[in-house]
């Protein structure tokens, strides 16, 4: 039996690290703006009737080898330590070879790890008879990999590696609601362009950093994330308006607040991206994830996206990404 699965990675306009619980408990209307993007993560799982279990990482180059009568080994297993740990959670009791691979850049800020996840889960589940409903594969994903990354995750990027398409994600006491947003994705992909600095981030320092300072009551910080929720919900209601012009004005306002969020979540080199986006016809930027490096989105003025991209790449370090609204999210195959 063959097993095949991909999710989508993301971008996320307005309202991150607000998705980290418990932060969006203590600011009622919490939302996240994001889309799904084409560089997917990738699952294949062949079994094999030797006992025998393979777990390899093609964009890490990197592949151990153990049995399923060994399995609980994996739970403090520090290779392949999301793929061990989901393993170790599902307990295949058959031989099989995982084979991942990401189609973004590690530490992109794009939500990569998270797709993954999501895709070696619906993988995985498919071969122990899927044995969870949709439902459960958000909490699944969001507690594993908190043992991994040692810090809350986030739940936004699990929702649009699952669902695909544009999606405002509701965070509320009684749960988390996916809400699709309906919007032209021509005219998203004709005026956002996304930068890869050359700079990989690291989200668990900059997000753990701010969540004690929110539980130790900052005030300041309170009102920034006030800020970051109305932001979002201002992106929502502009984007389902067809308003773009407004969409720019929000992302452009937002991002001073963001940066004084930790003073890690810009870098010289992304100062210095962004300031030649901004000369070139970006109207506004969104550092993607928790920032510290990694990808930047630009909200371009209409007709100038090449413009921009075409400056961004001159830049020494920086990539130029080439990417299409995904419209699916997790796809499992079996044959």
């Amino acid at each position: 039996m063959i097993i095949e699965a991909s999710a989508p990675t993301r971008v996320d306009l307005a309202g991150g690290t607000i998705d980290i619980w418990p932060l969006y408990l203590f600011h009622p209307g919490a939302a996240t703006v994001n889309f799904a993007i084409s560089l997917r993560a990738h699952c294949r799982i062949e079994t094999r009737d030797d006992g025998r279990i393979v777990l390899e990482s093609r964009d890490r180059k990197l592949a151990f080898e153990t049995t399923f009568a060994a399995i609980e080994d994996l739970a403090s297993e520090e290779r392949l330590e999301l793929i061990s740990k989901l393993v170790h959670f599902f307990k295949p009791t058959i031989g099989f070879h995982l084979v991942a691979n990401s189609g973004a850049r590690a530490g992109a800020g794009l939500g990569g790890s998270s797709a993954l996840a999501m895709a070696c889960i619906g993988a995985l589940n498919r071969l122990v008879g899927d044995r969870y409903d949709a439902r459960k594969l958000f909490a699944i994903a969001a507690n594993v990999e908190t043992t991994v990354i040692r810090v809350p995750a986030g739940f936004q990027d699990f929702y649009s590696a699952f669902h695909g398409s544009a999606s405002c994600i509701h965070y509320r006491p009684e749960g988390i609601e996916r809400e699709a947003l309906h919007i032209d994705q021509a005219k998203l992909k004709n005026r956002i362009a996304i930068c890869y600095t050359g700079e990989p981030r690291l989200s668990g320092t900059n997000n753990w950093d701010i969540l004690k300072r929110h539980i130790d009551g900052d005030t300041d910080l309170f009102q920034l994330f006030d800020g970051i929720r109305d932001s979002a919900l201002q992106v929502r209601e502009a984007l389902l308006a067809d308003d773009w012009e407004r969409v720019s004005a929000t992302m452009r306002a937002a991002y001073p607040n963001r940066k004084r969020l930790a003073p890690s979540v810009t870098t010289p080199q992304m100062d210095t991206l962004v300031a030649k986006a901004l000369a070139n016809g970006a109207e506004a930027a969104k550092v993607c994830g928790a920032g510290g490096g990694g990808c930047i989105a630009f909200m371009c003025a209409e007709g100038r996206k090449s413009d921009v991209e075409r400056a961004l790449a001159a830049e020494e370090g920086a990539v130029v990404l080439n990417w299409e609204v995904a419209r699916e999210g997790l796809v499992v195959t079996e044959r």
